[in-house]
């Protein structure tokens, strides 16, 4: 048999079933006319007669009753299988590989999604620390979480923190018997831990502002790290004095552990956002992990 137009044996199939043109054209939403022209045309093509017609009934013949006890079984599963795909676009599954910050996974991605996850054991997860620009698009991430809403024309960009301050932190010991700086330029006489970051290789030079003004310091020290925590950890062992955000250094603030310096100079960063391709059809699974990390005032 050539292949043959799967619509025009659903047309067959359904007239077969109800034996009668006129209530099968008016279930399939066609006319009379087509229907039985679409048949006849089927028929032509087929090399055989499959429906005797009378004025009054239409009966299969032998060729007919053959086709029909192949297609019925065939097209009951072909729909089943159609209604399980359609209810794929409402039912979350498959992985999402997201590349963000540390911090950004600690603080604010990974206490939404751990409850998230249990709630929807069909998607997966994948988080993957990177303090560079990342390409999502040719990495292959589904998202990307980076400071600030400013992304390229093709992504969208959805705010899933509050904006942050960041601090600069020492130990106690550290600042023993040192001279408390005042600006930010007084920090080349001390022992600073510097972030390198991938994407130019270069060092992270410490951002400020004061007043409406704004300034970047370039500091040194014996210690250069590329994980925000490092840097804390470097702090917490006397090494000198660290950038990092607030959050991460409140809680040794308030146990004795770190020291505030530079407090009127902490500027304020723009929240955590979340960006992703452009694409007209979100997969289910990211659109709803987007939706369980959107920031709500």
């Amino acid at each position: 048999m050539t292949n043959e137009n799967l619509n025009d044996l659903r047309l067959f199939h359904r007239v077969a079933m109800e034996k009668n043109f006129t209530r099968a054209a008016a279930q399939l939403a066609m006319s009379r006319s087509g229907l039985s022209h679409a048949i006849t045309a089927l028929e032509a093509r087929l090399g055989v007669r499959l429906l005797m017609r009378t004025t009054r009934s239409v009966s299969l013949t032998e060729a007919g009753q053959r086709l029909l006890r192949t297609l019925d079984p065939m097209l009951t599963e072909l729909d089943s299988e159609l209604a399980s795909l359609r209810s794929l676009r409402n039912k979350p599954a498959g992985t999402v590989r997201i590349t963000a910050h540390d911090h950004a996974i600690n603080t604010v991605i990974w206490p939404r999604l751990h409850t998230f996850l249990k709630q929807n054991p069909d998607i997966n997860v994948e988080l993957s620390v990177d303090y560079g620009l990342t390409d999502i698009v040719a990495q292959r991430f589904d998202a990307g979480v980076r400071v600030g809403s400013l992304v390229d024309k093709d992504m969208i960009a959805v705010r899933i923190s509050p904006d942050f301050k960041m601090a600069v932190v020492a130990s106690p010991a550290y600042m023993n018997n040192k001279t408390r700086p005042m600006v930010p330029a007084e920090l080349t006489t001390h022992a600073c831990i510097n972030l390198r970051l991938p994407t130019h290789g270069g060092l992270y030079a410490w951002d400020f502002e004061h007043e409406g003004k704004s300034l970047s310091v370039r500091v040194s020290g014996q210690t250069v790290f590329n994980n925000t925590y490092l840097m804390l950890q470097g702090a917490l062992n006397d090494m000198g004095m660290a950038y990092i955000p607030l959050s991460l250094a409140e809680p040794y603030i308030a146990d004795g552990k770190l020291v505030p310096v530079l407090e009127d100079w902490w500027p304020l960063f723009p929240g955590y956002h979340l960006y992703y391709a452009n694409r007209r059809q979100l997969a289910p699974a990211l659109s709803h992990i987007i939706e369980a990390l959107r920031y709500h005032c």
